[in-house]
């Protein structure tokens, strides 16, 4: 598909067509950036997109061992310290 660079003030845009709009599922707002010698126009992802189904899938970390707990004691463990 060609589409014709248009002036827009100094700049220069592109219009794109309504069915490539959809197709991509583009918004009112678009990340763009450069990939080598390449143009790459995709839709806006929010902050955070995804989180939540990412944590529901690892899982409850209740049972997870504190990164302490796991650690083998110390002279300060059997000596020094006390409750």
């Amino acid at each position: 598909m060609k589409l014709e660079l248009v002036r827009i003030g100094n700049s220069r845009g592109i219009r794109i067509p309504k069915a490539v709009i959809e197709q991509c599922g583009l918004g009112h707002t678009v990340e763009a950036h450069v990939e080598e010698d390449r143009l790459v126009i995709a839709p806006e992802r929010r902050a955070r997109q995804g989180w939540k189904k990412a944590f529901a899938a690892a899982g409850s970390s209740a049972r997870d061992a504190s990164p302490f707990e796991t650690l083998p004691p110390t002279r300060f463990d059997a000596e020094d310290w006390t409750w």
